[in-house]
């Protein structure tokens, strides 16, 4: 290709990437400000079910456990405190397989209180996923609705009560999410990435999707779902390392709804280490590479055509975030290197520098809604962009290498828990 070819090229491809990012960037502004109005009505919502009275079900909460011993006492703790009546839910702890003093935590906890059941995974068949502890879990309750928590997760009282209000007053919903905050968001440079992240993924995606579209997906923990669904289901893929996801599409696709609840608040742990984060998001990614494979043929059945569409989105989404940075930054250092030029003119300076203050402005409205908006989260935005979101290309191109190239067998990877402070509990 000669000179003027490779400059054509370019020029084409630059403005793709342009348009592709500037569309994402366009998109999730439309979700933020729909996200705002989703947090506002919720705030009312909640003031309407407070004052309501209701004839509490039986639930089961159901608690996945493969060495939980430095984190499952607090989880225990926050359980017993739901303001739920204490005769109408229990809590199931699924011994996958430990080899620490999880097990032995649990029964002591079960001793003082018959609200909690501890169930041992037999000898040589634990450790193989959580999807397969749910359903082990699953087989050993009878009750009508079925909440899930991560053992590392510190409930509010009310959690439980608000999601489960939420079904008993729309019977279209198949389940309800909370809303998961960063216990540990102050420990380090990370932790506050990571918060920045999660908040915003629920404030826009989440939140945005659901009131434009009634569309949210499963997180792996804070929710609660119908059982008869379940069971009409199968429970839950065993082959799927990101069970929620997997679940969230066969819930949409038997017609039922998923619903945000932004003020039914859970508090987890997220990663301290880098190598830590970089394992568990390859395990998503890569959970994602399965449901992608799994269900992308089936998305033209969808009778519901712009839930198809939602759906085909949030299953790419990985992707196109991998394709429009990469393109970005391979164009950006070929430019500043003089390795190539872009004779194509415009006000491409601007354009860039706009797009990256509509981005700091959609994700310092998103934290707003939880009050974590703050001058000095305007530093964090702009260091997470050019550092920790530069991660995510090697996060994806690591999951797609193991899945495309080396087809390794997609096996879960259990995330390590810390010591909590004191300010943390």
């Amino acid at each position: 290709m000669n000179e003027t070819g490779l400059q054509l090229v370019l020029s084409i491809v630059f403005v793709l990437v342009v348009i592709l990012i500037w569309f994402m960037i366009a998109y999730q502004f439309v979700l933020t400000v729909a996200g705002f109005f989703h947090t506002r009505r919720s705030s009312r919502e909640k003031r309407e079910v407070d004052g309501m009275r209701f004839d509490w079900p039986d639930v089961a909460v159901l608690i996945p456990a493969h060495n939980e011993g430095i984190v499952i006492r607090h989880t225990l703790d926050a359980m017993l405190a739901f303001d739920y009546p204490a005769d109408r839910y229990e809590i199931l702890v699924v011994n996958d397989g430990s080899s620490d003093e999880t097990g032995v935590i649990v029964k002591e906890f079960a001793e003082r209180d018959r609200r909690i059941r501890l169930i041992d995974v037999k000898p040589g068949e634990g450790g193989k996923g959580k999807s397969r502890a749910l359903n082990i879990g699953l087989s050993h309750t009878d009750a009508g609705l079925i909440a899930v928590y991560d053992a590392d997760n510190t409930p509010e009282p009310s959690a439980l009560r608000h999601l489960v209000a939420q079904l008993l007053l729309h019977p279209e919903l198949g389940a309800c999410i909370g809303k998961f905050r960063t216990v540990n968001r102050n420990r380090n440079l990370l932790t506050r990435f990571i918060n920045v992240e999660t908040l915003s993924f629920q404030s826009i995606v989440q939140a945005g999707r659901w009131k434009l579209f009634g569309v949210s997906t499963l997180p792996g923990t804070n929710y609660v779902i119908r059982r008869p669904l379940l069971d009409h289901l199968g429970g839950w893929d065993e082959s799927a390392i990101t069970e929620d996801s997997e679940m969230s599409i066969r819930i949409y696709m038997e017609g039922f709804r998923i619903k945000p609840i932004p003020y039914a608040v859970t508090h987890e742990q997220e990663p301290e280490t880098w190598k830590v984060w970089f394992r568990q998001r390859t395990r998503w990614v890569r959970g994602n590479n399965y449901v992608a494979t799994k269900f992308v043929r089936q998305i033209p059945r969808f009778k519901d055509k712009l839930l198809a569409v939602e759906v085909l989105y949030l299953l790419s989404l990985y992707y196109v975030f991998f394709i429009a940075i990469l393109a970005s930054d391979v164009l950006f250092l070929a430019s500043v290197l003089k390795l190539a030029a872009i004779p194509l003119p415009g006000p491409y300076t601007a354009v860039w520098l706009l797009a990256f203050l509509l981005f700091i402005m959609e994700i310092l409205l998103a934290l707003a809604y939880d009050r974590e908006d703050s001058f000095g989260k305007i530093g964090l935005i702009v260091l997470a962009y050019f550092t920790y979101c530069q991660l995510w290309i090697l996060v994806v191109a690591k999951a797609l290498w193991l899945d495309l190239v080396r087809r390794e067998t997609q096996t879960w990877v259990k995330t390590l828990r810390f010591e909590r402070r004191p300010a943390e509990e």
